[in-house]
């Protein structure tokens, strides 16, 4: 029996469609399979651990994955590619001449992980490349000048003494546990807060209420979910739950940096109109951005000083609070370091009741301790580019202009090829002796090279001076029964936080 013309008139259009959309996969399908084969060419010099054949290598990028790296390393040596899924795959390199070549280059900074954060805290010295990287990096240069720094030491001390205040009441004469790390980050933030906006907040003891604290810790973990998980297509990310609340967390930090924006030019203003308005003690981060933007007019946008306010924050916070808390530790770990370094402190501090610029700087065996931890633990586990141009590495293999090459700064900082016994904690290494002997790129927690990371001074300076304070009032012990569980979320965190028995000194 024939079709009546109404069916056919009708299935045409879905015959039509049908076909369409066959034929669009077939040509997405083809064009994966040549990407694939493409990447198969490329990294044919460099042999690797074998990829499953749809997840990859992802185990690498998961919570149990530096201590996978750690064996990849032995069998392959300088590098590795590791797929990220069938179609996808980065470069690895942990060898100090190999990360020689690649950072003294200025090739931009890899979409993978930028793109997921830029949404909250948009583009800045993170995330930016080429002229207007240079423009800002030159603008927010003068904000950690020396003289700038020094007078944050106070600011600094404040905040410390704050968290010490908290584990004073919880804490006696006997070894008390405590899960260190959420009260550090706290501290940092609250440090952050004042260097940044000269804003006195309560965020240490009660961080429930502060909307911006609470936005922020929200942001990190969608920005860790949608980085450990396979499917990152925007369009499903949008409709799912953290992709409902994304752009309310986004208002929130940018209405908060905005406000705060405007009340200080207006503050700034009435500095400069009335005599009689008292000043502040010191110049933060803000007064120099804003400086900074005044000089260079519309070069320099208000969406560019937003973008610098949020990532400062956003940056310096996990960073530093993450390598104060593995600093913590290591010393409780190694008790004849810990000691040793409370020895020189009283000698330089006495009881701490103030703290200079030269007397941090006299703190070597301290500062040795600091660069040991980030060697051994460094908060940024990797940083990543994308090649804008192919690649020669010193073995004379190469990579060509379109790869994503991922600088393991954990694999560097445990290579045996590197260090001798890497897993043991020796802050000897780090006398001016050894220093003088080590290879210039064997070393990396704040990167190097024309990107290194602008905040490393703000960071070593608020190490000393917490850890200064903390060692002369606790002694730390580990606690066997709570041993951190290493994982990669952005910062190298404890998936149980860190814990450790306080015991205050008297």
């Amino acid at each position: 029996m024939e079709s009546s013309w109404l069916e056919t008139h009708w299935a045409r259009p879905f015959y039509l469609a049908f076909v369409s959309f066959l034929t669009l996969g077939l040509l997405q399908a083809i064009k994966l399979y040549l990407r694939r084969q493409q990447l198969l060419r490329d990294l044919r010099a460099f042999p690797g651990p074998s990829p499953h054949w749809f997840k990859g290598n992802q185990q690498l990028l998961q919570d149990g994955g530096l201590e996978k790296l750690e064996d990849v390393m032995e069998k392959h040596p300088c590098a590795f590619p590791a797929w990220i899924g069938p179609f996808q795959a980065f470069f690895y390199i942990y060898d100090p001449d190999y990360a020689k070549t690649f950072l003294n280059r200025t090739d931009p900074k890899s979409k993978y992980l930028y793109k997921f954060i830029i949404p909250f805290i948009g583009e800045g010295l993170l995330s930016l490349n080429g002229p207007k990287w240079f423009q800002h990096r030159r603008l927010i240069t003068p904000v950690f000048h020396f003289n700038i720094l020094k007078s944050y030491i106070n600011v600094m001390a404040q905040s410390v003494n704050v968290m010490l205040g908290k584990w004073e009441k919880i804490c006696g004469t006997q070894d008390t546990p405590v899960e260190v790390f959420e009260d550090i980050i706290l501290m940092s933030l609250d440090t952050l807060m004042k260097c940044t906006f000269s804003r006195e907040t309560n965020c240490q003891i009660n961080s429930t209420h502060d909307h911006y604290v609470k936005s922020i810790s929200e942001a990190r973990k969608i920005i860790i979910s949608r980085l450990c998980s396979l499917f990152h297509h925007d369009i499903i990310f949008k409709f799912s739950p953290a992709g409902c609340c994304s752009q309310k967390i986004s208002n929130n930090l940018n209405q908060y940096t905005e406000q705060v924006i405007q009340e200080r030019r207006k503050s700034l203003k009435d500095e400069k109109n009335l005599e009689n308005t008292p000043k502040r003690k010191y110049h933060d981060f803000l007064d120099v951005v804003l400086s900074a933007q005044a000089a260079n007019g519309d070069s320099f946008s208000d969406a560019d000083l937003q973008s610098e306010v949020n990532t400062f924050m956003v940056a310096g916070q996990d960073t530093v609070g993450g390598g104060l808390a593995w600093l913590l530790y290591h010393l409780a770990q190694n008790p004849e370091h810990q000691e040793r370094c409370r020895e020189e402190i009283r000698g330089i501090l006495g009881d701490g009741s103030s703290i200079t610029w030269d007397q941090l700087g006299a703190m070597s065996y301290t500062t040795m301790c600091i660069k040991e931890s980030l060697r051994l633990t460094p908060t940024i586990v990797s940083i990543s580019r994308e090649l804008s141009k192919p690649i020669t590495f010193p073995d004379g293999r190469s990579l060509p202009a379109g790869i994503t090459v991922v600088l393991s700064i954990w694999g560097l900082h445990r290579n045996p090829a590197v260090w001798e016994n890497p897993k043991v904690f020796d802050p000897l290494r780090f006398s001016q002796e050894d220093s003088d002997k080590r290879h210039s790129h064997s070393f990396l927690p704040f990167s190097a090279g024309p990107r290194n990371c602008i905040g490393q001074h703000f960071a070593m300076l608020e190490l000393k001076v917490a850890i200064a304070l903390i060692l002369l009032r606790f002694k730390v012990t580990p606690d066997p029964a709570r041993p951190p569980s290493l994982s990669n979320q952005i910062i190298l965190t404890s998936k149980n936080g860190i814990n450790l028995y306080l015991k205050k000194i008297y």
